[in-house]
């Protein structure tokens, strides 16, 4: 394991040390300025908005796509008939580029786009909808619509870990499918829930590629997530708004991770 170690050293852990330090100094004169970095932060407008509209797609996000890819993949795994094929057509979408996905939103959401198309037919004004409150539950879609192959793999993974002796004792006891799921399947699924949530917790931070590729760096205020803000600030060379950033950012999305693995741990 050392050279996997020391790989780990030299190009993750030590650089974040390096970012820690960094944010309590002056990027460019190398002053010490203890925590005014973290006060500019907190105090900033953009940051704020970035902050809630991320809190507020992770809260939504993550657990509609753990349900429902839970759902998903219980009734796949149920099935007798063609079942690899319907587990190859959830996956699709993560094969699908995120230029190509880019392209197919602003043909179907655009202004002059598909949808508004069809309601004009009907006599009703549509909208820009990437452009305005709908662009958020867009880019809610988008990252369900990209991941929930991949949690359904998990799941079907955990799924078949569980011995069938064990439903079947159940059965014989009198339990119903209510009570098979709740007792049997729940409790033994517990690791795979740990790692399905934290999996789509990072993954939650990487559907900016999306909403930066249809709106650019300054998209409607519904959908400025905090990699827009990261983004902003790198282009600005803003040192120490990165450094500062990162590190609540990085202790945050840790706390998450130690939450869960208590909650889903007892």
């Amino acid at each position: 394991m050392l050279p996997s170690l020391l790989g780990t050293m030299i190009f993750i852990f030590i650089p974040f040390l390096d970012v820690i330090f960094k944010s309590f100094f002056n990027g460019v004169s190398g002053e010490f300025v203890a925590f005014k970095n973290y006060i500019n932060i907190f105090n900033n407008e953009a940051f704020k908005l970035a902050s809630f509209n991320t809190f507020k797609f992770i809260c939504i996000c993550i657990p509609l796509l753990v349900v429902l890819s839970l759902l998903v993949a219980i009734l796949l795994n149920n099935m007798t008939f063609k079942q690899e094929f319907f587990k190859t057509t959830f996956l699709i979408p993560m094969a699908i580029p995120v230029a190509s996905v880019v392209l197919l939103w602003t043909v179907i959401f655009n202004e002059k786009g598909v949808i508004n198309g069809i309601l004009n037919k009907f006599a009703i004004t549509g909208t820009d909808w990437l452009n305005s409150d709908f662009a958020f539950w867009i880019l809610v879609f988008t990252y369900i619509w990209r991941n929930l192959g991949y949690n359904i793999v998990l799941w079907l993974a955990g799924l078949s870990n569980i011995s069938k002796s064990l439903y079947e004792a159940g059965s014989v006891d009198g339990a119903n499918k209510k009570q098979l799921f709740i007792f049997i399947t729940l409790p033994n699924l517990m690791p795979t829930i740990f790692t399905v949530s934290v999996l789509s917790l990072l993954n939650s931070f990487k559907v900016f590629r999306e909403a930066y590729l249809v709106a650019g760096e300054y998209p409607h205020n519904s959908m400025y997530m905090l990699q827009h803000t990261f983004n902003n600030w790198f282009n600005s060379l803003d040192i120490d708004k990165l450094s500062s950033g990162a590190t609540v950012l990085s202790v945050i999305i840790f706390i998450l991770i130690l939450m869960l693995q208590k909650r889903l741990g007892k």
